[in-house]
């Protein structure tokens, strides 16, 4: 495993991004283990990742399986879209009781880059919904005074190892 972030032992990695930015993707590159999702919970619960109805439990689900991994000084990503601020407030509130480290993946993706890789996706997530959570994206500076330790914009990753790209190519 390439490790591009660096991450530091039992660090929480959130990722920030519209649906569609390769979040997915990117966490794919570490150990499934680390991998919390609330697409799978949401699955798992209702045989359907878009069933926004389920989206209590499934986060019922990821909160054990942080509080799980972050008492054990375990990493874990947390491969949503998190681009609510209230919902980012909770990941850093659970990462200052374990005092464990936060960090942010910003995917900080051109609005037609986005809307173009969501099309080729096997769950199209509404045009409409893509680009609201695109208008929500915070900056780097705005994650940094939520209280992320260290921010990772995506497209420095891009800009910095040619082997995101062919990864993300697979």
């Amino acid at each position: 495993m390439d490790d591009l972030l660096n991450l530091p032992a039992g660090a929480l990695c959130a990722l920030v991004g519209p649906p569609g930015s390769g979040k997915s993707t990117f966490a794919a590159r570490y150990p499934d283990s680390w991998r919390v999702c609330l697409d799978v919970y949401r699955r798992l619960a209702t045989d359907s990742e878009a069933d926004q109805s389920a989206t209590p439990v499934a986060a019922e689900i990821q909160n054990l399986l942080l509080d799980a991994r972050l008492s054990r000084n375990l990493n874990v990503l947390v491969d949503s879209t998190n681009v609510l601020p209230h919902v980012r407030a909770g990941l850093l509130a659970r990462a200052r009781y374990w005092q464990r480290p936060a960090v942010a993946v910003l995917f900080d993706v051109p609005l037609s880059t986005v809307e173009a890789q969501n099309a080729g996706r096997d769950r199209v997530v509404p045009l409409h919904i893509v680009r609201e959570h695109h208008q929500l994206l915070p900056d780097a500076d705005q994650l940094h005074r939520e209280g992320f330790t260290a921010v990772h914009p995506v497209s420095e990753l891009l800009a910095n190892s040619g082997a995101l790209r062919r990864s993300a190519r697979r």
